[in-house]
Formats: structure tokens, C-alpha cells, sequence
């Protein structure tokens, strides 16, 4: 019996060919090795917005600052990269192991320009919180309303 997911509303052909071909990128370099790399979004990110700043939370379990670098450049590009090392095991034999290592870099473009000079990075518990001002130039201006 062939079974097939469901999709409650209709797609249309490259909207379907579009989520196939990143469902295949997601999964590309990663193999079902007794090693495994990190996902090809990683680290995963939250980021929101409120008429001041830009805030990004990146999920980094085990890693420490030491390990990271952040970068922001053109304005709107965030860079976070960094290495995961190999946790050290006893030996034995392995059941899962799903959680990948080695280098990585992840560039997202934030929705507005940032002030790089006054971004703040904070790593706590496995979660780092990078706050970034919103540029002059991306705040939204009140305009006074002249009556005549």
C-alpha cells in the first residue's frame, strides 16, 4: 500500500519543487556515519524585532564563548562560526549518535541595517542572545503633522 502525506492546502509545482530541493540541501554532507556533521543550519536561530533593536538567539549546547566568533558586516549580515569539538566517550558501542561536530558558520541577513559598533553577545546555559541595535537610518522616524 502506498502512502503519501497529506497536504491540507494545494501547493503549486515549483512552490513543492522549491521545499524538495531545500528539504535536499538541509540533509546534504550529513550521512548516517558513526560521526556525524552538523546540520547545514546550524546553529539554530530565533530572531525578532521591536522598534529599537534586533535580537538573535542561537541554540549552541556545550560550547563555550571561547569557541565563537560573531561578526556583523554590510550592515545586515550576522555571522555566527565556531567549533564543536568531539566529546571524548568510553568505549563501547553506540546506540545514537545524533549530535554532529566540527566547524561551522552560519550568515543570516537580518530584516534591517544593525549598529555593529554597540551589538551585545551573551553566551548562558547553551544559548547565545546577540542584542543589535537597529541602525538611524532603519528606526522609524514620527513625523509631526502640520495643520493649516
Amino acid at each position: 500500500m502506498l502512502t503519501t502525506r497529506w497536504e491540507p492546502f494545494v501547493q503549486s509545482p515549483l512552490a513543492q519543487f522549491q521545499k524538495e530541493m531545500n528539504r535536499l540541501f538541509e540533509t546534504f554532507g550529513t550521512t548516517n556515519q558513526a560521526s556525524p556533521t552538523l546540520a547545514y543550519s546550524y546553529p539554530p536561530v530565533n530572531i525578532w524585532e521591536d522598534a529599537d533593536h534586533i535580537y538573535v538567539e542561537a541554540e549552541l549546547p556545550g560550547m563555550e564563548q571561547n569557541q565563537l566568533q560573531i561578526f556583523v558586516t554590510n550592515g545586515n549580515q550576522l555571522t555566527i562560526q565556531g567549533e564543536r569539538q568531539v566529546n571524548e566517550t568510553p568505549k563501547g558501542i553506540w546506540h545514537r549518535q545524533e549530535r554532529g561536530y566540527g566547524k561551522f558558520s552560519r550568515v543570516i541577513t537580518l530584516p534591517v541595517a544593525a549598529n555593529a559598533d554597540t551589538v551585545q553577545a551573551r553566551l548562558e546555559f547553551g544559548v547565545l542572545n546577540v542584542t543589535l541595535p537597529k541602525s538611524a537610518q532603519a528606526r522609524p522616524k514620527r513625523i509631526k503633522v502640520k495643520a493649516e
